[in-house]
């Protein structure tokens, strides 16, 4: 499975960017999914999580009600909609797969995409 993630930028303060990670493979709609996030000197974060079926989802504290995560199985890509965007968000941004269904900060995910750059001025 390769993971190709895209949508980053540059955005102002309260702007809104939506990343995608298209996945290659026919086995995409049974693997739980993850974004993280690496800023600048810090180490990897976990942002959110998602189920196979799209119908259990998770998030950092950080994040919660200002980013969703979302996937279309059919389309074999996963989403993150990232609303309110503050300069802290400032990360590269990475998706991750995991063949056993774990969508936490902690599962060891099987599969990296290569990240996406976000960058949110003040």
């Amino acid at each position: 499975v390769q993971l190709q993630a895209s949508g980053g930028g540059l955005v102002q303060a309260g702007g809104s960017l939506r990343l995608s990670c298209a996945a290659s493979g026919r086995t995409f709609s049974t693997y739980g999914m993850g974004w993280f996030r690496q800023a600048l000197g810090k180490e990897r974060a976990f942002v959110a999580g998602i189920s196979w079926s799209g119908g259990r989802t998770l998030y950092h504290d950080s994040v919660k009600g200002r980013f969703t995560i979302s996937r279309d199985n059919p389309k074999n890509t996963v989403y993150l909609q990232m609303d309110s965007l503050k300069p802290e968000d400032t990360a590269v941004y990475y998706c991750a797969a995991d063949r056993g269904g774990g969508i936490g900060p902690y599962t060891k995910y099987d599969y990296w995409g290569q990240g996406t750059q976000v960058t949110v001025s003040s």
